[in-house]
């Protein structure tokens, strides 16, 4: 099947409003796909693009639920398409859908599988690890320096609030790094296929939503010091948010980037512990 052929005689043409780049090597395809360990069962696909990766997921999965934001490529995935019964494409932007009508679309636990536009890479993890009640893990195909990002450990450049986050329900894995010329057309960076398997029971969290809010203030000023962020995101006096720090033993000149997952997360219960919201 020649992809390239069947966009040129759908006259389809790029959006770049939607960073469109396709993926057509079928053995790098395969590979992504082993890396997401799609045996069987439902598999969630985003950006099903020309529909290339959406085969090969098809050729190992019960069921493929591949959305597509891009109404004009309708046509085609009609045409690449056409022999996998078991794909069902649905044209619209998922990021407008509730995660209970996605979650009714996949029928149970799925994996989600996706080489998605730069753009929307944070939000859509973010969406994914917040809200999802059955997604077992996410395979992504991301720009190279956001999988780094997600991979990173404490103390470094790349450590930040979505490292924090992710890692806290999930564990992370890079799987492999991309060349920018594997892609058509050939984007600006290089990109990473990036696996983030969900465990929600990896940290014991009783309030979520001031966990993220604690994350969230650790870094809102990378530059100042753990204890001016939470004076500030609290609205706390320096005394109590030095206390925090002191009952974790943790020193008064740390930053929020040198502090691990688990202790952000004991930070988090100390917090609610002070009655801080």
């Amino acid at each position: 099947m020649d992809v390239k052929q069947i966009l040129k005689e759908q006259n389809f043409r790029f959006n770049k409003q939607f960073g469109q780049n396709f993926l057509t090597d079928r053995e790098l395809l395969n590979d992504i796909v082993s890396d997401a360990m799609v045996q069987d069962g439902t598999v969630l696909e985003i950006g099903a693009g020309a529909g290339t990766l959406t085969r090969e997921l098809s050729s190992r999965a019960d069921k493929v639920i591949a959305f597509e934001i891009d109404r004009n490529l309708e046509s085609v995935l009609k045409l690449t398409l056409a022999d996998c019964p078991n794909v069902q494409v649905v044209i619209g932007d998922i990021m407008r859908y509730k995660m209970s009508e996605i979650e009714v679309l996949c029928g149970g636990a799925f994996k989600l599988v996706a080489n998605i536009p730069y753009y929307l890479t944070s939000p859509l993890i973010m969406m994914f690890v917040e809200k999802s009640a059955n997604v077992q893990s996410m395979t992504l195909t991301i720009q190279k320096e956001v999988a780094e990002r997600l991979a990173a450990r404490p103390a470094t450049k790349d450590y930040g609030a979505i490292t924090v986050a992710v890692n806290a329900v999930a564990d992370v894995t890079l799987t492999r790094i991309l060349n920018r010329e594997l892609f058509y057309p050939i984007p600006n960076v290089d990109s990473a296929v990036v696996r983030i398997d969900i465990n929600r029971n990896k940290y014991d969290i009783p309030n979520k939503a001031l966990f993220r809010k604690t994350v969230k203030t650790a870094f809102a000023m990378r530059r100042k010091t753990l204890v001016n962020n939470i004076m500030v995101g609290f609205k706390t006096d320096r005394a109590a948010a030095e206390s925090v720090l002191c009952s974790m033993n943790l020193p008064l000149t740390c930053r929020g980037e040198e502090l691990s997952v688990e202790q952000f997360v004991a930070l988090s219960n100390e917090c609610e512990k002070r009655g801080f919201n």
